[in-house]
């Protein structure tokens, strides 16, 4: 997960003491974790990773030259937001949201 993260979204690893224990350093931008969608069960996935950039279109443009799949970008309220998922298959999004507010 933390090699998606730096390949795909510009962050920055950073091991400690403890091999299992990596800290993720965002260079720009900020990831939240969300509420999955409501309709979520037990045993699916219940979070979303929200990687949030203040663009939209350019974050994920590198990233899906990474390789990485995304759907149609949506557009709402001002702010736009793209999903895809990441290499466990879990739900991710990258958000103009909190930049919109």
């Amino acid at each position: 997960m933390a090699a998606f993260c730096c390949r795909h979204f510009s962050f920055g690893a950073v091991s400690g003491d403890d091999e299992h224990v990596v800290e993720l350093r965002p260079r720009n931008g900020v990831m939240t974790i969300h509420p999955a969608s409501k309709g979520q069960k037990i045993g699916q996935s219940l979070v979303k990773l929200v990687f949030d950039v203040e663009d939209v279109e350019s974050s994920f443009a590198t990233a899906r030259q990474s390789g990485l799949v995304f759907g149609p970008v949506h557009a709402a309220g001002g702010d736009s937001f793209v999903n895809a998922r990441d290499p466990s298959d879990h739900p991710i999004s990258v958000s103009s949201r909190v930049f919109s507010v």
